[in-house]
């Protein structure tokens, strides 16, 4: 028998991307991303309760570019967490665990998590401003 170099353990060059994969990964990410942006909300909140001249220097980060960028990633990060999060509960007993439907419902994850944000910013900018 000859000796064959292989990998002691299966890597993501041996996988071919799925769709049930991506959702895993991006469940890890998107609760790394939240925990991470809480401490931007918790500005917020100190900045709203510390007066108006401290909410009014956070205000303007949160309209820059960057602060946009951040704010709309935390908020896809949320949809999709919590989608998914439902999406793994329903599994957990059992609904939904036949491969297509497991298949279909990764991609319910992903596009209502973006349907969720977008719903969720066009509401905000037609109320606050911006549209």
């Amino acid at each position: 028998m000859a000796y064959r170099e292989r990998p002691l353990s299966p890597h993501l060059q041996v996988y071919r991307w799925q769709v049930q994969m991506v959702c895993s990964i991006l469940h890890r990410a998107t609760g790394i991303v939240l925990s991470l942006g809480s401490l931007l909300i918790a500005w917020g909140l100190v900045a709203l309760a510390a007066g108006a001249d401290r909410w009014d220097q956070f205000a303007h980060a949160a309209r820059s570019p960057l602060g946009f960028l951040l704010m709309f990633g935390w908020s896809w990060a949320l949809a999709f967490h919590l989608l998914n999060g439902i999406r793994h509960l329903l599994q957990d007993v059992g609904v939904a665990v036949a491969v297509p439907a497991f298949i279909k419902s990764a991609w319910i994850s992903i596009i209502g998590s973006l349907v969720v944000t977008a719903i969720i910013w066009l509401l905000a900018m037609q109320k606050w401003g911006g549209a």
